[in-house]
């Protein structure tokens, strides 16, 4: 599908906020914009100049995967992935009492849902159709809610820039959320379609992976955004 193909093409990399003024900031011919603080910096050595980060952001270069950019402070190193920064588990965002997996698998179920009690909280039983395999799963104990884009991938990729609230949003939007095996979540981890495809449904899982990054303004690097172009070519034709 041209359509779904083009959509990588149209992939945005946005980064929020400052500038730093204070040394020339290097642009590689791979389009990767080296501050001072970047590990690279000196050995770069074929590069267009530019006055500060922002400037060479904005003539469509990106940042090393390892840099983020904080207000007023210039670009700075990443720190630790941990899920709490996205929040502490499922939220009830909406307060029904149902948290982002029961929601989750009430609105992917191809049936009536059945519940624990009559609070209607937590979800026992209905009929899901696997992204990854196809196959029918009937028992919510036996699912797991997938991250499309999984939160270590995005923390890694410019989620660790972000707010809290903003991270807490990304890991409980139902765009992001899909019920699936829980052995092939837990194989997949925190990879992206770069090093991990499932058995079936590749051409869906990785259109809605590279829409997602798209929508957030994550920052794949060179290496990625070439093998998601030629996934899509391989599996939506």
């Amino acid at each position: 599908m041209k359509a779904v193909v083009n959509t990588l093409f149209a992939l945005v990399l946005i980064v929020s906020a400052g500038t730093t003024q204070a040394e020339v900031v290097k642009k590689s011919k791979s389009g990767i914009c080296h501050p001072p603080a970047s590990s690279h910096y000196d050995r770069t050595t074929n590069y267009q100049a530019f006055s500060s980060t922002e400037e060479c952001i904005q003539s469509g270069g990106r940042l090393p995967k390892n840099l983020v950019i904080a207000k007023a402070e210039g670009p700075q190193v990443a720190t630790g992935y941990d899920r709490s920064e996205f929040g502490h588990g499922w939220a009830d965002i909406d307060g029904d009492c149902q948290d982002s997996r029961a929601e989750a698998l009430i609105s992917a179920s191809t049936t009536t849902v059945r519940f624990a009690d009559e609070r209607r909280c937590r979800v026992v039983t209905g009929r899901w159709i696997s992204m990854f395999t196809g196959n029918v799963i009937q028992n919510a104990g036996d699912i797991d809610i997938d991250h499309v884009v999984p939160l270590k991938w995005a923390w890694d990729h410019g989620a660790s820039s972000w707010t809290k609230a903003k991270r807490e949003k990304f890991a409980n939007d139902p765009v992001n959320l899909i019920p699936v095996e829980a052995s092939l979540n837990r194989s997949k981890g925190a990879q992206g379609p770069e090093s991990w495809l499932p058995p079936s449904g590749k051409c869906q899982y990785v259109s809605r992976f590279v829409r997602i990054v798209k929508v957030y303004g994550l920052q794949p690097d060179q290496a990625q955004f070439s093998r998601y172009k030629q996934l899509l070519a391989d599996y939506c034709r």
